[in-house]
């Protein structure tokens, strides 16, 4: 991931991709560092898909339907049990609220990028025809892949079209701060973090455009800057503390877009 983020960053137009030789030198560095501090972890993650919150739900209530499309994080890679990841997190939270169970299925997969939500979501639209609500957190391998802004927002924003049509309401989580990765050493982590800013920036205003709800994970950076109980053991995903974090900067927009959000008298 480290070097795929300093070529994207050399790849980039305007001033990061005039950068001079010896700042190239020095960012090619840091990125060999950064690759060595970062511990990869194996495998896949845990499987979260089933009914939640049962025991929340009002007697003859039919489930809501959840889906999570996505990359590792929407997936919650980097926790060990099924029910620290985003989607059931989220799924146990609206039946909470709604007093409705949730049925949760998730197609996010680890490496995916705004380029593999549309198989993603035919996958999920054959199983779950008629979702009620979906929950899309893609970005950073946008950013490591090269893929431009634009064409993430507009891939992004076809999807949230398709979801929009099925009857979803969509909740799209933004790419988030990659400047909190401190394995990452300046000057990487700040381009790393400027290009993630931009990518947000466009992925908000195409969510917004197709009648979605967008929500800036960015935002959390405060919660999870020089705090690393917030991240799994490779310094990179999250912890389960770190996970509950964004489902609870999530949950308010998810139950708005459902209409179940207690309003304030």
């Amino acid at each position: 991931m480290a070097r795929r983020l300093i070529a994207a960053a050399l790849y980039g137009g305007g001033a990061i991709g005039l950068v001079a030789v010896g700042l190239a030198g020095l960012l090619l560095t840091e990125a060999k560092i950064a690759e060595v501090r970062l511990d990869a972890l194996k495998g896949e993650p845990p499987r979260a898909d089933g009914l939640y919150g049962g025991a929340f739900a009002s007697p003859g209530s039919t489930p809501l339907v959840l889906v999570v499309l996505g990359d590792s994080t929407a997936a919650g890679f980097g926790v060990d049990r099924g029910r620290d990841t985003p989607g059931a997190l989220l799924a146990a939270g609206i039946a909470s609220i709604t007093e409705r169970p949730v049925r949760l299925r998730v197609a996010a997969a680890n490496g995916a990028a705004s380029d593999d939500l549309e198989g993603q979501l035919d996958t999920v639209l054959r199983a779950e025809p008629t979702p009620d609500i979906a929950l899309v957190m893609v970005g950073v391998n946008d950013i490591a892949k090269r893929i431009k802004p634009a064409d993430s927002a507009r891939m992004l924003g076809g999807t949230v079209r398709r979801l929009r049509a099925a009857g979803a309401q969509v909740v799209v989580g933004t790419c988030p701060d990659l400047g909190v990765v401190e394995p990452l050493q300046l000057p990487l982590r700040s381009l790393a973090q400027q290009a993630g800013r931009r990518l947000a920036a466009a992925q908000a205003a195409a969510v917004q455009q197709e009648g979605g709800h967008a929500v800036a994970l960015a935002g959390l950076g405060p919660e999870f800057a020089h705090r690393p109980e917030m991240f799994a053991s490779d310094r990179y995903h999250p912890s389960p503390l770190g996970y509950q974090t964004a489902a609870i900067a999530l949950l308010p927009a998810m139950c708005t877009a459902l209409g179940s959000w207690p309003q304030e008298k």
